[in-house]
């Protein structure tokens, strides 16, 4: 599946269901003055295909996800959150030098979160509508 993307931009892939994940996406959305980012729920069509083509098991990686189309490449948990906030503005963007941190211990605190997201957060019936303002981030 082709995904229809500008490659200067990076698709974040999010839990569409999930309260915390939908927060997060509205703080990105607020916080891309460069507009690097553009989104679509795992549920998705261009969610569902990703996660076919790059064969993620998503019993262990089911809340974002961040694809390079220049690099057809998917970064993970942490990294994906740390590398998101890289690209937003400052202060937000000086989060990325816990970059420096091995990925296996940035991601027990990651994976802790994760897993009790739905039960501190809560989570939705179905995916989240972008506002008519915001359907040109959204793929689908």
């Amino acid at each position: 599946m082709k995904i229809d993307i500008e490659k200067d931009k990076h698709l974040v892939l999010f839990d569409g269901v999930c309260n915390l994940c939908n927060s997060s996406i509205q703080f990105i959305i607020k916080h891309d003055k460069q507009q690097h980012f553009r989104f679509a729920p795992l549920q998705g069509k261009t969610g569902q295909a990703l996660i076919k083509t790059f064969n993620i098991d998503t019993a262990k990686t089911d809340s974002i996800l961040l694809y390079s189309p220049k690099t057809n490449d998917i970064t993970y948990k942490s990294s994906a959150a740390l590398k998101i906030a890289q690209n937003l503005n400052f202060p937000i963007n000086m989060l990325a030098v816990f970059l420096i941190l091995p990925a296996f211990l940035r991601n027990v605190v990651y994976d802790f979160i994760a897993k009790n997201r739905y039960k501190w957060f809560g989570k939705k019936e179905s995916c989240m509508i972008p506002t008519p303002e915001l359907t040109s981030k959204f793929l689908d």
